[in-house]
């Protein structure tokens, strides 16, 4: 099927010179004429979608879960503004809970002989924060890191211990914006609560692909984005959900189905200011490798169905050759075809 591109084709071709392959090609092969190159190489071809600008956080477009290891009442609860890693979250009686940066959640308490990934994750934290001397790579729990440890435990107001307790800090992945609150300020707190909802501070767009598409979108492809405004900014595929969902009210509907993907801004400050904003994505897909094609404009309708281009011989004689189509690659203007035609043959086109 030629799908949206290949309509738009149809109707341009209906308003052309439909030639039945006789006596309109030999008369008209005596004219001078435009021509191009059949050329083999790649095609691409675009995906459009209509999409959202939001906030980046857990792969499958959900948001980061602040859990509580302390045991109190909330005196303090984060507002919208950005929290760092290594800055307080939250207090629970007055006392600092700290974010530091990692995928593993708190589950145990942190101290000298330590070793795993979330002593690595610690490490990795003290070191962005300026602590030189701890190995960020090192998944073990060193005199150095029990000394950056009781530097940042006095700078942000925790017993300067060396120890980091399981009720002093949350590990996220990285710095986050909280978006909701989900525990009340003065409220009980309980190890295991959930405390906010947060997401990062880095802006994506998330769109809606329909699941018969989804073989033809990869992660790392290109695309162009509009945002409100009539901003362009450009950016990729970071990745691709794996669980097709129907919208509401479409349950049993399997082609309304549709697979989230996220797409990553080249220059994210472009688009500060408009969270939420519905924005317009051209996604450019990989197509296809060592595709002959054509300009679109050199095709012409066959008499009764069917498309043809006009190949132009050494001697000047002009041929219509049957093609069949394949992709359209819009970016470029062509489309790839098969039928009796090979690479630098010359075909006619219009004059511009």
């Amino acid at each position: 099927m030629l799908g949206g591109v290949g309509a738009l084709i149809i109707a341009l071709v209906i308003g052309a010179v439909v030639l039945d392959g006789t006596g309109d090609a030999a008369a008209a092969k005596e004219q001078p004429v435009a021509t191009a190159k059949v050329v083999k190489g790649p095609l691409s071809a675009l995906v459009s979608l209509h999409g959202t600008l939001t906030r980046r956080a857990l792969a499958d477009g959900s948001p980061y879960i602040v859990i509580n290891r302390a045991t109190g009442t909330y005196t303090k609860l984060p507002t919208a503004a950005k929290v760092d890693c290594g800055e307080v979250l939250y207090r629970v009686d007055d006392r600092p809970v700290l974010l530091l940066c990692g995928t593993v959640p708190a589950y145990r308490d942190l101290a000298i002989g330590s070793a795993g990934k979330d002593v690595r994750q610690l490490n990795h934290t003290l070191h962005a924060l300026g602590n030189t001397d701890v190995d960020p790579t090192s998944d073990v729990f060193g005199p150095a890191t029990r000394a950056a440890l009781v530097s940042l435990q006095r700078d942000t107001g925790l017993d300067p211990t060396g120890v980091l307790r399981i009720d002093e800090a949350v590990f996220l992945p990285e710095a986050v914006l909280v978006s909701r609150m989900i525990a009340p300020l003065g409220g009980s707190a309980r190890p295991g609560a959930e405390v906010a909802e947060a997401t990062s501070d880095s802006l994506e767009v998330q769109v809606s692909l329909n699941a018969s598409q989804q073989g033809a979108v990869h992660e790392g492809d290109t695309a162009r984005i509009s945002l409100p405004g009539n901003v362009s900014v450009t950016g990729k595929v970071d990745r691709i959900g794996r669980v097709a969902q129907a919208p509401a009210g479409k349950d049993g509907e399997p082609g309304a189905a549709t697979i989230p993907v996220h797409l990553s801004l080249d220059d994210p400050k472009k688009a500060r200011g408009l969270d939420l904003a519905p924005v317009s994505v051209d996604i450019t897909t990989r197509g296809v490798e060592g595709a002959l094609s054509v300009p679109v404009i050199a095709l012409v309708g066959k008499s009764g169905s069917g498309f043809g281009v006009e190949v132009v011989r050494a001697s000047g004689h002009r041929d219509l050759v049957a093609v069949e189509l394949g992709l359209f690659d819009t970016t470029a203007g062509r489309v790839q075809v098969t039928g009796q035609l090979k690479a630098g043959d010359r075909v006619v086109v219009p004059r511009s």
